[in-house]
């Protein structure tokens, strides 16, 4: 997915007839491209921003089956999403998938053990398979062990139990280069402008490239909308009523260093409305989330002081050290696609995922869960198979490994070996592994010829400056914004949140992209123009004041046209 590819993607679009265009490269369009090429179709998935740049770079980043659905007796839903959470552990992606353990403080007597028990043990058996170890009961004493930062009158007990977790932008990105792979075209910056029609039925879309302004038609026998919480703006685009409304939740996450929470495992904590997260994350921990209605800028909804101030709160009524604001490196604020329904309390609208043919030759699809984004794939080109000619096979998604980790585990196990040959500390190996997996090589590579690329970014040890350099010729990667906050997550692992690394990055990016001192100036300004908008939304008091704040910093993309209908 590098500059070439990119080049050639536009010609493909301009020149070939596809059995489906996909719009949108949140996880579930990349899942159905790859969905679609792997079951021998032509397909092309045209993305206006940035492989995962909405709702699937600022998600929970866990593959988990749901345990709070168990008590809203959503079966079927858990047991689907902890059947592909078994399936991204075990075949599809070990290399980015990995188990992740929590403690279920209880706060009971009597009830709650043999209550949480049960619904932990159907959690445990309800996935088939299991590859992660089952639940483990502790006393207050064995919980305060697993968890010393807690407060001794916080909990009664506790329970162990396993989920898994990803970084969910590379794992959407690399779905999308699996389906590359596959003879999709895969084409960020390139936005949907107009639907085609040929009689009543959508016959492709009319798309411009919005880093240089060009425009082309590409046709289709069917279009996908799989837009996320732009799927209701796509519809009136398209001049067709859609089968369902999609409401946007606004779900807040903070990140703070690992030191501030002295844990072996994550927590799980029951607020009024939801569950509250803890999730370790490398050097850090991830905590959230909030759930609250959204009605504003779609592109970039803005975290407020009084979502920090929540989570803080219940965070810190378990903490025997409380977080203050200034333990806080990173915030971002992502909302989620959810299915309208009459309870106007967002925490129960559904997380089931709705497919509808929306008139002959466009489909549409929303809802549900990260974790079940292969299902909703399948589920998008069964139903747009109905206007593609000729006799299709069936998924088989379930059996493709993502680019990466075909000898992923062998790699592992040579770590050392790895270090030793490109003079790096295993830790460091092990962390490319789990980012790149038999990948490595390739990326390594590009070293041969530039040790210097082994040196970490400024700023951003924990990143290589080859990270970099293999985000843009490998990756998609076109703006430094994708590289700080997509390809890397520096915009949210580093209290200065991508500033001191940013003209680094963006010289590195610069030999690829050919940018000259202007351009390369042109990004950084917009960068951190982009962080202090975010910082200064975090201090305001409302939705309306901190959206005011935020969508007020400039685009990277200059030819976006915003809203599209």
């Amino acid at each position: 997915m590098g500059p070439l590819e990119r080049e050639e993607s536009w010609r493909r679009l301009e020149t070939e007839t596809f059995d489906v265009v996909i719009i949108g490269g949140g996880v579930v369009g990349v899942g159905a491209a790859l969905d679609a090429a792997t079951r021998g179709l032509r397909v092309a998935l045209v993305e206006a921003r940035d492989l995962a740049s909405g709702t699937s770079s600022r998600s929970s980043k866990l593959f988990h089956g749901g345990l709070r659905y168990l008590e809203q007796l959503e079966f079927g839903l858990v047991r689907e999403a902890l059947r592909e959470r078994e399936l991204m552990l075990n075949r599809i992606a070990p290399h980015l998938v990995k188990p992740v353990a929590f403690l279920y403080p209880l706060t009971k007597r009597i009830w709650e053990r043999p209550y949480t028990a049960a619904g932990l043990f159907l959690y445990d058996s309800m996935g088939g398979r299991r590859s992660v170890p089952g639940q483990k009961h502790l006393t207050r004493a064995g919980a305060l062990r697993m968890v010393p930062a807690l407060k001794r009158d916080a909990l009664i007990g506790g329970i162990r139990y396993f989920d898994a977790q990803a970084d969910d932008a590379r794992h959407t990105m690399m779905v999308g280069r699996t389906a590359a792979h596959y003879g999709a075209v895969v084409r960020t910056s390139t936005q949907v402008i107009k639907f085609l029609r040929e009689a009543d039925r959508v016959s492709g879309v009319r798309v411009r490239d919005v880093e240089d302004g060009r425009e082309t038609d590409v046709r289709a026998h069917a279009v996908i909308n799989a837009t996320g919480v732009w799927t209701d703006e796509l519809q009136r685009l398209a001049g067709s009523r859609g089968r369902f409304r999609v409401r946007a939740s606004k779900g807040v996450h903070i990140v703070v260093p690992r030191d501030r929470i002295v844990s072996e495992s994550g927590m799980i904590l029951r607020t009024e409305k939801s569950v509250l997260f803890v999730i370790p994350w490398r050097n850090h921990w991830i905590v959230g989330t909030t759930d609250t209605d959204w009605n504003l800028d779609l592109a970039h909804p803005a975290a407020t002081r009084k979502d920090i101030d929540y989570i803080l709160e219940h965070v810190n009524s378990v903490l025997a050290t409380p977080l203050t604001h200034d333990d806080i490196e990173g915030v971002y604020a992502g909302l989620r696609p959810l299915l309208a329904g009459e309870d106007e309390s967002t925490s129960k609208l559904s997380r089931e995922h709705a497919v509808a043919r929306v008139s002959p030759g466009l489909v549409a699809i929303a809802g549900g869960k990260y974790t079940t984004y292969r299902v909703m794939g399948a589920d998008a080109i069964d139903a747009a198979s109905v206007d593609v000619p000729g006799r299709i096979q069936p998924s088989i998604t379930d059996k493709v490994p993502l680019v990466g980790a075909d000898g992923y585990h062998a790699l592992v196990n040579q770590a050392d070996q790895l270090a030793t040959r490109y003079g790096l500390h295993p830790y460091r190996v092990r962390h490319l592994l789990d980012r790149y997996g038999s990948l490595v090589h390739e990326v390594l590579g590009l070293t041969r010829d530039n040790a210097e690329l082994l040196k970490p970014v400024p700023g951003a040890p924990d990143y290589l400056q080859v990270e970099v350099l293999y985000a843009v010729s490998h990756e998609g990667a076109l703006h430094l914004e994708d590289v700080l906050t997509r390809r890397t997550r520096i915009s949210i692992e580093y209290p200065h949140r991508g500033v001191d690394s940013a003209e680094a990055v963006a010289r590195l990016i610069a030999t690829v992209h050919d940018w000259d001192e202007e351009q390369i100036k042109r990004e950084v300004e917009i960068y951190i123009a982009r962080v202090e908008a975010e910082r200064k939304s975090q201090a305001q008091p409302s939705d309306q004041a901190a959206d005011g704040v935020r969508s007020a910093a400039p685009e990277a993309r200059p030819q976006l046209i915003e809203p599209v209908s």
